[in-house]
């Protein structure tokens, strides 16, 4: 009669589906509420007071031609990963992050609701004993 496969919760575990869902409930809320109060803003591509996105597109450029004309080039595809390397590190370490003003109230709200959601969605993947303790 044990032959019946058990109902399995959250990673695999017994037990913690509701916990989980309540986690990622929380974690998902913390996480919208926390990165709607963030402003991002880029700056420009400056080398030696010139605009330096423009020179950023040279190597995906040659890479991509090489490709074109073999598409088997390692130096066509090295050229063209390293060209789109240093163009989203060109666009991440341009961008400027700002934390909008808001109350105390509502950053600790958003805070707790983050990390308190994680910390249920971690705590529902162990496991669940039948049994308590809390009358011992």
């Amino acid at each position: 009669m044990d032959d019946q496969p058990k109902f399995r919760g959250a990673g695999g575990t017994q037990g913690g589906l509701g916990e989980f869902l309540a986690g990622l409930a929380m974690a998902v809320a913390g996480g919208y509420l926390l990165t709607n109060q963030v402003s991002v803003t880029s700056g420009f591509w400056r080398l030696g007071g010139y605009n330096a996105f423009g020179l950023s597109l040279v190597p995906l450029i040659i890479g991509i031609g090489l490709l074109f004309f073999n598409g088997r080039s390692v130096v066509g595809w090295l050229l063209t990963l390293a060209g789109t390397v240093i163009i989203l590190a060109g666009i991440i370490t341009n961008l400027d992050i700002y934390f909008r003003e808001t109350s105390l109230f509502n950053t600790v709200v958003m805070l707790v609701l983050l990390a308190g959601g994680i910390g249920l969605v971690a705590r529902s993947l162990r496991s669940h004993s039948k049994s308590s303790t809390a009358g011992n």
